[in-house]
């Protein structure tokens, strides 16, 4: 479930982002719509992360589970500015997005840096 739904969120995060980067042609409508997804699904991978279930195929370290508060600050503060991202997405103004998305996209390495296996 928790894969899942990182997967979608990831997707549609990587099309706002390619937008932003201009590697893709920017389409207002577009990154708009991949960002109130890309937000929508941000909330749902947490509940996914049980005790127990840090095992078999997975990429997740321990530390999610020695250090929740620090796990669940970082979930946090991911889904506050992909809310962000979102509403700014909705303006259609491309140097704002690009620097929102900037912002966004360090809260994921971030967390990915901390509670990631590579």
């Amino acid at each position: 479930y928790r894969k899942s739904a990182l997967s979608v969120m990831a997707t549609h995060f990587g099309r706002v982002a390619a937008m932003a980067n201009g590697r893709v042609p920017f389409d207002a409508a577009a990154i708009a719509n991949n960002a109130a997804i890309a937000e929508s699904i941000s909330k749902l991978p947490w509940a996914g992360f049980v005790d127990g279930s840090g095992v078999g195929d997975t990429k997740a370290k321990p530390e999610i589970w020695s250090d929740n508060a620090k796990f669940k600050a970082a979930s946090e503060k991911m889904q506050g500015e992909m809310t962000k991202l979102a509403a700014v997405a909705k303006g259609g103004n491309i140097d704002a997005i690009k620097a929102q998305a900037g912002v966004t996209g360090g809260t994921c390495k971030g967390c990915h840096d901390d509670f990631r296996k590579e």
